[in-house]
Formats: C-alpha cells, structure tokens, sequence
C-alpha cells in the first residue's frame, strides 16, 4: 500500500485580508496516513473534514493567530477553503522537517487548486509504502533499499524506513541518550557519596556498640556482616522507592511538559530498565559502604573509643579492598554493556572519574592547608580553619558532594552562554526584514515595484532557486560515505542550489578561482570551504547533484567562506549559469527596509504580497528567528533541568555530610558555651568555614567546568567559546547559597542543644 504526500510553506490568509500568517501546508491522499490515526477534534472523519470539496484541518494556533473558527474560509494560493475541524495529532509529525507555522492539511486535490504546485516550487514529495507479512521484517527493508537505490539509481529519492525514520531526529535522541547516560552516571557516584556519608554516620552513631561488641569477643567478620546486611535492607527500601519514582515522573513530565515534545511519549514498564535500575543502586551501595565498613572492621577498640580526637587512616583489610575493585569494574562493565554508545559511556567514565580524583584531592589538599596555616588571632577565623583541619571535618564530603554537581552545571550554563552568543550576537545590526520564496520570473519585477511604492527606499536582492540531493561525491555513492556527524545534514535530502556569474555578498573565494561572467564550458561549482573540507572533497573533485530527477556532475572549481550571520542569500553550492539556467526554477528574494521603516509598513509590505501575489511565500524574518528561539529555549531548559538532577544529589549529599558532623559540631558548641563563648562567635566560626569550603569549591568547580564546555563547544559543536561571568556567579551563587542554607540549619541545631545532657553522656 503506497500513501502520497506532499508539504511546502505558504501564506493562509482571511477572507478580508487584513491578517496572515506562514504555515505548513501539507497535501493528503486518500490512503494517509497508512500507520496510525490522524486525530481531529469533534470525531470528524478525515474524508468528511477535507476531501468531500475544498476543505482543511488546521493547528489551534493558526485560529487564533487569524481570529477564525471551525466553519470560517480561509484564503491559500487561488483557493478558497473551509476550516471544517482542528488538528489533534499528526501520526508522521516525527518525519516531517521542522516547522516554523502551524499545520494545515487539505486533500492533493484541493493542493491542485492553490496554484501552488508548479515547477520549481519548494515541494518535499513522500511517498509512504506499508508492506505486508515478511517484507515488513528488518531483513526484507533493508533489501528492499538496496533493491530501490539498484533499479533507480537515479531517482534521488533520499529513502528511510521504520528504523530510523529521521536522521536528524535519530541524531538528536542519541545525544540527549549520552547526555542522560551522563546525567545518571554523575548523579549515581554523587549519591554514592552520599552512601558513603551515610555509612559514616551510621558507624559514627554506633561506635560504642562496635566497640563493646569486639571488647566482649565479637570478631571482625561478625561485625562487618552485621552492619553489610543493615546497609543492604536500607538500600533495597531505597531502591524500591527509587524504582517507583522513577516509573511515575516520566507520566507527570508528560502531563506538565508533553506538549513540548515533537511526539507523545507512550508509557510503559520496562522490566530490564527496572533491573539494571536496581542492579546500578546495589552496585553504588557496595561501591561505596564496603571500604568505609572495611575500615571500621579493622579498628581496635581503644581507637573507637578514642576516635573523636585521633583521626583513623586504617586500610580496609585485603579482601575487601579486592571487593571494592571487582565491584567498581563492575560497575563500569554494567555502563558500557547498557549504553547504545561503548565510546561515549567510557569517556563519560573516564570524564568522572576525572571530576571524582579532583574533588577527592582538592578536599585533603584543603584540609592538610587548613592544619599548616598559623593559628589567627580572630576566634571566629581559628575556630573555622580549625574545623576545616580537624579528624573528620566537612572538607572532603563537601567539596566532594558539591563539586561534581557544580561541575556539570558550570558546563551546561557554559556551553548555553555561548550557543546563545553564536545565534544573537554574529547578526547582522539589520537583517532582511523578509525572505520571499516561489517567485516566477515574471512576477519578481512586479514585486519590486509593488514594495518599493509601498515604503520607498526598500531594498530588494535575489538569486534562482532550485532543490536538489547530492547523490556522489568524488564518484562514491553519498551512502557510502563515512562523514563527520556535523557535515551528515548535507548528505541527508533535498539542499537549496542556485547559480550566479559572480560571488554572493556575504561570500568570498578562499581557494581556486571564480568563473567568467560569459562562462560556457564544462559544468563548474562553487562549494562551502568549511563543509567541503568536513565531506573530503577539494578543488578539481567531481561532486554530482540530482534535480528533477537528472543527474548533473559539476567540477570544484573554488571554495568559499560563507557568512552566514549576515543573513544574505547564499547556498552550499553555488553553480555556474551554464549549467541550470535552463531548469524550470524560481526565485528566492530578500526584502531589506529603511532603517526608518515603521512595524506599520513592514506589515502592509506582507499584506500587499499576500493579496497581489497569492502564491509567494512571505517569511517574516523575526518570525522566523522567534520560532527557532522557542525551540532552542525549550531544549536549553531541559538540559538546564537535566543537569539540575546532578545538584540536587549533590545537595542532598552535601546536608546528609553536614548531618554527619553534627553529633561533633554539638559536643564542640557545647564546650565553647561553657567556656563562655558567645552564640554570635560560633556562627560567625560556622560562616567563615562553610564560605570557605563553598569558594574553593566553586572555583575549582568553574575551572573543570570551564575546559568541559571548552572542548564540548570547540570540538564537538564546532561553535566559538564564549566565557560567561554570569554563568561563574551563578554557580557560586548555587554554591555559597547550598552550603549556607544546609550550614545554617545544622548551625541552628547545634546552638539550640541543652549543654547538659551532652557533658553528661560523654
């Protein structure tokens, strides 16, 4: 079964004119979708709402855009339709290109009737094919596109199937798959951290126990099982309750955020993601309870007892230190064997265990500085660096628990400052006020005289415009090509060309030489600098193109740097006249305003094309711009969501570390309010220690996260680094605002502890 399609931007405009708008119109034939329901408001059928006459299903926003109704006509190309019931959803929204308008769907009948359709028009064809019994398999379609690319090989067809339906949307899941993997991996070691913390606490709290239990002839062994089997049931409550949040948030992201999405998420329970779930929390615990249980194990009495004021450096003994290996290893093993990407997840390993060392050693480098530097003569300053020096204080927990949290946000806040830089700050101080497609060559001067009455002093620019797919490359079939993922986009359908006897503004030669104005030999291009070198091709290589279904070879004949901030009408490839000015083909136009122009008569310039000239497609370049920000600002805030799942372990860490030293921190209060010391004096130590830890960790936090955008910006995303200021303060904002509040709570605990009760115990 074969259903045909055809989608192309256009202009929908009200019966009165007086308002329009850019949509994507698509036509429909009978068979759509094949696969899938295309939902439509009131249960109206499909046949009903746009192939019985001249009817149309539109996006909600395009109703209140137009202040039209279901039942209202509405004006596209020469055809009059009626809006007969409201878009629902899309069953192959996913394939489709990205929109800039809202969707209308009418019949390819009604399609016909717009006028729309003509040679050279901006048209993406798709013919959607449901095949039956065996052919469906994976086998049978990838033979099935070997037989298709075999016996029309010169079709340029670009063809895909169910298994990767999008290239650019596969590409896009994979990254935010690696970039989740990243996001759950830091997020598991930070709250191992806090397994670990909690471990502490634990041993910490039962110190005497242990003590007396081994003063009365409980083995090592036995105390290790004893505690190992506590730790492990209050892991597997965690778990389950982990399990269980885990299954629920994606539904209520759905509920609160699934409009956003390109697609509907369909929930449903994936027992190997619960077990490998489950196998990850098992793995951390162990991970990071059996050394601090190993070094519990290995400590006399006396010292437990002792503990308090004689820090212990005791290695766990040999087997536990084995165990500790294999389960790292392990959990390594596990990370690379479930990610789609061996390579990304053993970098993203590599990358923590970087963050994890550096944190680690950053916090014995504070506290061995803390122990050397000479006594202050300010209490409040003694007291802090004191603390910070002391046999089991805050150094190591919170520099480790809130640096590699800081880490990756100084990273994501980073990389977004300079994404934003690159599409803001590199425009032009004034860009066309419109792009103008699907311009015969008779109306174009028509056009001109048109807006140059209506705001005097405009400026017009245009260049042909054709559509065609590279097809090989060098003589090697574009399939075959290996290409770095940022240069696969050109490969991937139809590219916009045109031909020009001279250079394009906003191009210059870098290599080779322009052809002559009266130019008349062999078929000659002009390729991009920057993607020509990414695809392997240079001057004098063969690069083949399909338009209309011919195959045109055309030799290198130069490269150019291409501006394309500046917002001029320019093209990967450039071709000579010689070779495509005979092709049916229309034309692409700038519209450039005075600077003095009005937003008035910027909307009567759209206005006075939309009722002159039906069939052009007038895109409002702000518009435009607005589009692509709201997606980019939806992407931006999931990843900044994302990246905050890191913080908050972090910052639960860092209040379950703070909790840790409490028992410490009210037995020293207690003595200090004794001896006299006043409440403002200990809060005043408390600051200056916790402002400390927090700077030094933001610092550091701000540099690793510096050279982590650095390389995934420069390397990765081929975009220029941009240092933000704002993004530093933000993070020692989050940092210095986390360990204060978290400090200032367990501050207030330790100074509202009665004296007696503690002086009594110990």
């Amino acid at each position: 079964r074969v259903s045909e399609s055809a989608t192309l931007r256009s202009m929908a405009r009200r019966m009165d004119g007086e308002e329009q708008t850019l949509v994507e119109l698509k036509g429909v034939d009978r068979s759509y979708p094949l696969v899938g329901a295309l939902g439509l408001s009131g249960g109206v059928a499909p046949d009903s709402a746009m192939r019985q006459g001249a009817g149309a299903v539109v996006e909600p926003i395009l109703l209140e855009r137009l202040g039209l109704k279901v039942g209202d006509n509405l004006s596209i190309g020469n055809a009059t339709v009626e809006i007969r019931a409201v878009l629902d959803s899309e069953p192959d929204q996913l394939v489709d290109r990205m929109t800039y308008g809202p969707r209308v769907m009418i019949s390819l009948e009604t399609l016909d009737a717009t006028g729309l359709v003509q040679p050279g028009t901006l048209i993406r064809w798709r013919y959607a094919l449901a095949l039956n019994g065996n052919d469906a398999d994976a086998a049978h379609l990838a033979g099935f596109r070997q037989r298709m690319q075999a016996e029309l090989p010169e079709s340029g067809y670009t063809i895909t199937d169910r298994r990767d339906p999008s290239p650019q949307v596969s590409r896009t899941l994979e990254r935010l798959r690696q970039f989740l993997t990243l996001i759950g991996l830091t997020s598991l070691l930070v709250g191992g951290v806090g397994v670990a913390n909690a471990v502490g606490t634990f041993v910490d709290k039962r110190r005497k126990s242990i003590a007396t239990m081994k003063s009365i002839g409980a083995e090592n062994s036995t105390v290790f099982r004893l505690f190992l089997m506590q730790i492990l049931a209050m892991a597997a409550i965690g778990i389950g309750i982990g399990l269980v949040l885990g299954y629920l948030v994606p539904g209520v992201l759905q509920s609160l955020y699934g409009d956003a999405l390109p697609v509907r998420i369909e929930m449903s329970v994936s027992y190997r993601s619960l077990l490998i779930a489950a196998l990850y929390g098992l793995l951390v615990t162990l991970l990071f309870a059996l050394w601090p249980l190993g070094r519990a194990e290995r400590v006399s009495a006396a010292v437990l007892f002792r503990d308090d004021v004689s820090e212990t450096r005791t290695w766990p003994k040999p087997l536990i230190v084995v165990m500790t290996g294999v389960v790292l290893l392990a959990l390594a093993g596990v990370a690379l064997l479930t990610s789609d990407s061996q390579r990304i997840a053993l970098m993203f390993c590599v990358g923590l265990v970087v963050v994890f060392a550096t944190f680690l050693g950053l916090g014995e480098v504070v506290t061995r500085a803390a122990r050397a530097v000479p006594r202050s003569r300010v209490p409040e300053i003694a007291l802090a660096i004191g603390n910070i020096g002391a046999p089991g204080g805050l150094a190591r927990s919170v520099v480790l628990s809130l640096g590699a949290g800081l880490s990756l946000l100084v990273t994501v806040a980073l990389t977004d400052a300079a994404l934003v830089r690159e599409l803001t700050a590199k425009l032009p101080d004034q860009s066309p006020n419109y792009f103008v497609l699907d311009i015969t060559k008779e109306d174009y001067p028509k056009i001109v005289a048109a807006v140059t009455e209506a705001v005097p002093g405009t400026e017009l620019s245009s260049a042909p415009m054709l559509r065609g797919r590279l097809v090989r490359l060098k003589g090697t079939p574009v399939e075959e090509l290996k290409v770095p993922p940022d240069a696969a986009w050109v490969l991937n359908g139809d590219r916009g060309l045109t031909y020009a006897d001279k250079v394009p503004d906003g191009s210059k030669v870098s290599a080779g030489e322009w052809w002559p104005a009266d130019y008349a030999g062999p078929p000659l291009v002009s390729f991009e600098a920057e993607l020509a070198k990414k695809l392997g091709v240079g001057l004098g290589d063969e690069v083949t193109v399909n338009v209309l279904g011919r195959n045109i070879s055309a030799r290198i004949s130069n490269l150019r740097e291409v501006n394309w901030e500046s917002l001029s009408i320019n093209f990967v490839m450039v071709f000579s006249p010689n070779v495509l000015k005979a092709a049916p083909h229309n034309l692409l136009a700038t519209i450039l305003l005075p600077k003095m122009a009005t937003l008035a008569q910027e909307a009567e310039v759209g206005r006075k094309l939309g009722k002159s000239f039906p069939a052009v497609t007038a895109i409002r370049v702000k518009d435009a711009l607005d589009a692509f920000g709201t997606i980019f600002a939806k992407v931006m805030t999931a990843v900044r969501i994302a990246g905050s799942v890191t913080l908050v372990a972090g910052a639960l860490v860092l209040a379950g570390a703070l909790v840790t030293a409490q028992r410490r921190r009210i037995l020293e209060a207690v003595i200090l309010k004794t001896l006299g010391a006043t409440r403002r004096r200990i809060i005043a130590s408390h600051l200056v220690e916790y402002l400390s830890l927090a700077v030094i960790t933001a610092l550091i936090a701000v540099i690793l996260g510096a050279v982590a955008s650095w390389a995934t910006v420069t390397q990765v995303m081929d975009v220029e680094f941009t240092f933000s200021w704002a993004a530093v303060l933000q993070a020692l904002g989050l940092a210095v605002g986390l360990v204060v509040a978290f400090g200032g709570l367990g501050t207030w605990q330790v100074l509202r502890a009665r004296p007696v009760p503690y002086l009594r115990s110990e």
